[in-house]
């Protein structure tokens, strides 16, 4: 399992077309890949999961991967939400 947290730079926050976004590219890796934000924990591959943290602008969330791609799955999601930025 590799963490690592990362700050929401989309002006939206995640929310539908950043949240779509990740759900796709989570979907395409074999590990779990969950985020954390505010206490609460959803799967990223659930676009109603990922919605329901409420995540903002300017918020550190903290992604949570596991499985045989990690750090892989880890750097592209990672990736993704530092370079959202509608």
């Amino acid at each position: 399992m590799v963490t690592r947290e990362v700050v929401v730079k989309s002006s939206t926050g995640l929310h539908a077309r950043p949240a779509t976004l990740l759900v796709k590219k989570a979907s395409s890796f074999k590990s779990d890949v969950s985020i954390e934000f505010n206490g609460k924990k959803a799967n990223v591959k659930s676009l109603i999961g990922v919605l329901s943290l409420g995540v903002t602008s300017g918020a550190t969330v903290k992604v949570i991967v596991s499985g045989d791609d990690e750090t892989l799955a880890l750097e592209e999601i990672c990736k993704l939400i530092e370079s959202i930025e509608e």
